[in-house]
């Protein structure tokens, strides 16, 4: 038996471009050619729905707004085996993001939060049967979202539920306040974040050191290094490294979402990290071989 996740935050659609040029080359003002396409997307819908592929079961918290693409998010949801409580919003417009995918597979996004903004303690169910909690950093650095997240977090800790954590983007983090960012590390479990990002947060340049500076923070931390791999470190253990599976590199949007989501399935479990970094790995691999940031209904791991 699997454990069951649930996952706060946002839920997206995705609307993929990918152009045969790099960045630089783009025609601002003109036409530039693109193959575009939608998919759903949020860091913790992304998490929540490769959870499915994995032995876990996942729950999201989240809003969609009561619009085409809401449903469309609620039916992948549906499809997926993700299960969800209020999730579309009477007011408001769901959150889209606008993914550009160069010839390299790396990817520059363009968000607008929509119906995410605004996720409040009402929108916790029952914590009775969750192994874990993901929290996707996207919802506290939205002003609108912060207090209502704060004070499901001083829920979960009191129901004594391992909460685990993706900070989200340097560029998100830096509108709000570092303290008061920083002061929201102590109160997780496991830190789940990318090599810029854990610069940003521990001040170090060099990786070994910025996982010691931010295991003074919480109990575990693993720092996500896209074709390099991964690193992972607990308290008064020595750090593990991994490396990225071999595999072909068709877009990377969401391939952080799907380590989570394959290193949460096993370290909820057993936290056994060489064993929790690996299936990261695994299901990181097959999120870069397709478009867009979440499994197919079909995909099996």
């Amino acid at each position: 038996m699997g454990a069951t996740i649930l996952c706060i935050g946002d839920v997206m659609l995705d609307v993929v471009t990918k152009i045969a040029v790099l960045p630089g080359q783009i025609n601002y003002g003109s036409d530039t050619p693109a193959t575009i396409s939608t998919h759903g997307g949020g860091a913790a819908a992304n998490v929540a729905s490769w959870l499915t592929r994995t032995d876990a079961q996942s729950t999201i918290v989240g809003h969609v707004g009561d619009d085409a693409a809401g449903s469309a998010l609620v039916s992948e949801f549906d499809a997926l085996g993700v299960r969800h409580h209020n999730l579309m919003a009477d007011q408001g417009h769901s959150g889209v993001v606008v993914v550009l995918v160069d010839p390299t597979g790396e990817r520059t996004m363009f968000p607008d939060n929509g119906a995410n903004s605004g996720l409040h303690i009402g929108d916790l169910p029952s914590l009775d049967g969750y192994d874990a909690v993901y929290i996707s950093g996207y919802s506290p650095l939205d002003p609108l979202s912060r207090n209502g997240i704060k004070e499901m977090i001083a829920k979960i800790r009191t129901a004594q539920i391992p909460i685990y954590f993706d900070p989200a983007s340097v560029g998100g983090m830096k509108e709000v306040a570092i303290d008061e960012v920083k002061s929201w590390l102590p109160l997780m479990d496991v830190l789940l974040l990318n090599e810029e990002e854990a610069i940003y947060l521990s001040g170090a340049s060099d990786i070994e050191v910025a996982l010691d500076n931010l295991l003074e923070q919480c109990q575990s931390v693993v720092i996500k290094r896209g074709s390099h791999g991964a690193i992972g470190k607990s308290r008064g253990s020595q750090s593990v490294s991994v490396p990225a599976l071999p595999t072909t590199v068709v877009d990377t949007t969401g391939a952080g979402d799907a380590f989570a989501a394959g290193f949460i399935s096993h370290f909820s479990m057993n936290k056994d990290l060489t064993r929790a970094l690996l299936a990261g790995a695994e299901v990181a691999a097959h999120c870069v071989a397709i478009v867009g940031a979440r499994p197919r209904v079909g995909t099996k791991i």
